[in-house]
């Protein structure tokens, strides 16, 4: 099913969300899972949209959806990330608006609630584009933003999940529950501007500070005014060696191809390399899009024209 709007009935605003991507499947999944991981979708997908039909910006839109997924324990972001090797939390997080190309990021973050507000707040009261570590905790504390321990991260599963990684040598680098539970958003409002914002715990057993491509402006994050807005979700070493969100932008805005066409050829790429994962999109013309090369990716889509559809499958319609 193409996720297109013709120019004729082109929505006034648009909103896409993901997840994460990975092996999901209906056999892997309780029906629990199941519902836990729908509603999710769905209360993020209703945080957005309401943005968005009260005339909202694009911006504040993705930074709502993203937070109520930083918030929920089914996604490896905000609480339910998963565990460093050391048993900590460290979160990872950005966002970028389309009409200025101003963006935020944080890496290695531990003690902010939300991380994609920490992302906006570098953005916007910092002269950075991205702040790590102690660094990011302590400009958090300064800018007023909600603080927990670092324990209010910590879910059972998440830690279970770390014990079978440590336990077992041959799973290798990759998240022992086959998913990149990365989360994310991208927006266009009734202006015509798009936004993007993504948000990750990063991968099970991640040691010596690694950074995946979540918070790499022009990897995992990524939005113009002038092609669209992308969030991805992945392995995310090949998602920085593709610069997978940049190149998706830049093959709509200098070839003219579709989101679909620009998505799919850039996700095919990284997929050659030995990346797997997927991405969302939505441009200024109300055009929305996903791509994914995995069996599955948790996604969802809502536009003022009525259409609201979540979908975990790769065989979903």
């Amino acid at each position: 099913m193409p996720l297109s709007a013709h120019a004729q009935d082109k929505p006034r605003w648009t909103l896409v969300i993901h997840g994460g991507a990975g092996i999901i499947e209906k056999d892997k999944l309780t029906p629990e899972q199941e519902a836990g991981v729908r509603a999710g979708l769905e209360a993020a997908l209703t945080a957005g949209s309401t943005v968005l039909d009260q005339g909202g910006a694009a911006l504040d839109a993705v930074e709502a959806a993203v937070r109520v997924l930083e918030d929920d324990p089914h996604f490896n972001a905000g609480r339910g990330a998963v565990f460093t090797w050391d048993g900590r939390n460290e979160l990872d997080a950005a966002i970028m608006d389309g009409a200025t190309r101003k963006a935020g990021a944080v890496a290695g973050t531990t003690m902010t609630r939300h991380p994609v507000a920490l992302a906006r707040k570098v953005m916007e009261e910092s002269p950075h584009v991205m702040l790590s570590g102690p660094g990011a905790d302590q400009f958090s504390r300064e800018q007023g933003l909600e603080q927990v321990d670092n324990g209010w991260f910590a879910t059972p599963e998440r830690r279970r999940q770390l014990e079978k990684m440590k336990a077992n040598d041959k799973l290798g680098w990759f998240d022992v529950d086959l998913k990149y539970g990365t989360v994310g958003a991208v927006a266009m409002d009734a202006n015509g501007h798009v936004a993007a914002a993504t948000s990750t715990g990063g991968l099970t057993g991640k040691r010596w500070g690694r950074i995946g491509d979540t918070p790499l402006i022009g990897a995992g994050t990524y939005a113009d005014d002038r092609s669209c807005a992308v969030s991805a979700t992945g392995a995310g070493e090949f998602f920085i060696r593709t610069g997978v969100a940049h190149e998706i932008c830049a093959r709509v805005r200098f070839k003219g191809e579709s989101l679909k066409t620009a998505a799919d050829v850039v996700m095919a790429e990284t997929k050659a390399l030995g990346g797997t994962g997927g991405v969302i999109v939505t441009d200024p013309g109300g055009e929305m899009a996903w791509s994914f090369n995995t069996p599955g990716m948790y996604r969802g889509r809502a536009s003022s024209n009525g259409e609201r559809i979540v979908a975990f499958y790769g065989d979903d319609k």
